[in-house]
């Protein structure tokens, strides 16, 4: 029997993905053991995928990271500095510990792990003869160096030609040595200490030396590489599967008066402050002839106080009937909301500057299936432009259209099987 181990860090947005990937694999007759946190322990059983816990002292909250003294109003390349170095590379060295155990308890053919998992970052370090091989699972914007991209985690899109060029080569050498120099050192400094080496290419970027990426979305909403290596593939995006949704609100037979429908969300989890976006989302709505609907993400509802007259509100909704009906979604840029809104071409207004969000946020203007705020914390007039334009302006549908056709014909599980079973035969063969 083929044997997979999935590592995850324990963030919600990192887990859930890979358990669609863990339900699928096990379905095809595959043995999975799911390497996170016990907080996560049920839903990964529930898959049919064998559970393993990290460590204790690789157990970080990253779903409470708001609460990590020091990184509060962080956003941009200052917050992916301070996760960087505080959530991601501090447990690194004890989850490549448990994925060393792991793996010679288990003898896995492959290791799939999304790209923040240090440990398995660690592991691509090591000599391919003596590991499995490891496969980079992009649930984020991809991250990989070019020279026709800016350096993730800046929030800019590129720029066509040779002074583009010019320019990127300049923001890396800032990135690398300024910007992100104590992530660098820092990074350097873990993979001396659990591998005797520093890490070949600079850490944020380490999956471009994966035995293969599968990035799960589509080339038409991902910058263009003229050096993208043959190992990136791209599978489209991991929507939810089909089954139990959260039931219908008793208010939704409102969304049948004929007005434009616009949801509005912070997700599920950077949802405890409402006054980022929810609520200057509502002000800016109410003066609009829309339905404006908001789910809270399991927030209670009268956090976001008094609700205008054409608003409605539930802690969770049954995505699966409303986004058909959705007109614009305003949103915080999360990547995998941000997919299943343009898998039904659903335009997008995005305000999120915070972790992948910023990179999510410049995507969504680059390919102009939205409106970019360029703010984590916009003002209501600014949503309610945003909102105005994107509704009147037939571009939008039209890209959001042509990434919705893109995005349903592509068949991301099967993808994966794909480039799985061709990364095995090739480690058995060498």
């Amino acid at each position: 029997m083929t044997t997979y181990l999935l590592c995850s860090t324990p963030a919600h947005g990192h887990v859930t993905p890979l358990l669609t990937i863990a339900r699928g694999l096990v379905g095809d007759g595959a043995r999975v053991v799911f390497l996170t946190s016990p907080r996560y322990a049920d839903r990964v059983r529930a898959t049919g995928a064998e559970f393993a816990a990290l460590p204790a002292d690789a157990d970080v909250d990253l779903d409470d990271a708001g609460s990590v003294p020091g990184r509060a109003g962080l956003t941009g390349p200052a917050a992916i500095r301070f996760d960087m170095l505080h959530l991601f590379l501090r447990p690194g060295e004890s989850q490549f510990a448990a994925l060393r155990g792991l793996i010679d308890a288990h003898r896995p053919d492959a290791i799939l792990t999304e790209p923040l998992f240090v440990g398995a970052a660690l592991l691509a370090q090591t000599p391919a003869a003596g590991r499995p091989p490891v496969i980079a699972l992009g649930i984020l914007p991809l991250g990989v160096t070019s020279r026709d991209t800016a350096p993730f985690g800046l929030g800019i899109p590129p720029r066509a030609g040779a002074v583009g060029r010019m320019r990127n080569a300049a923001l890396s050498v800032v990135a690398q040595r300024i910007v992100f120099g104590p992530v660098r050192k820092e990074a350097d400094a873990v993979a001396r200490r659990a591998v005797g080496v520093p890490f070949s290419r600079f850490f944020l970027d380490w999956h471009s030396g994966a035995d293969a990426i599968v990035q799960f979305t589509v080339p038409a909403f991902e910058y263009p590489r003229s050096d993208l290596s043959d190992r990136v593939v791209f599978a489209g995006p991991l929507l939810p599967s089909p089954g139990a949704e959260h039931p219908l609100p008793d208010w939704w037979g409102d969304l049948d008066a004929g007005r434009p429908v616009v949801h509005v969300t912070q997700g599920t989890v950077a949802n405890a402050d409402p006054s980022l976006l929810l609520r200057p989302a509502l002000e800016a709505l109410a003066g609009l002839d829309v339905l404006a609907v908001v789910s809270t993400g399991g927030r209670a509802v009268e956090t976001l106080g008094p609700l205008p007259s054409n608003a409605r509100a539930a802690e969770y909704l049954p995505y699966g009937a409303l986004l058909p009906r959705t007109a614009v979604m305003v949103t915080n840029g999360g990547y995998g909301g941000v997919q299943q809104a343009l898998s039904h071409g659903i335009p997008l207004v995005v305000a999120g500057q915070t972790e992948d969000k910023i990179e999510v946020s410049a995507r969504v203007g680059w390919a102009g299936v939205g409106v970019n705020l360029r703010t984590n914390t916009p003002r209501p007039a600014q949503v309610r432009d945003a909102v105005e334009k994107v509704l009147s302006e037939a571009s939008f549908r039209t890209a959001t259209r042509h990434q919705a056709e893109l995005m349903t014909a592509a068949d991301p599980l099967a993808t994966l099987r794909a480039v799985l079973a061709r990364v095995t035969a090739s480690a058995a063969v060498g």
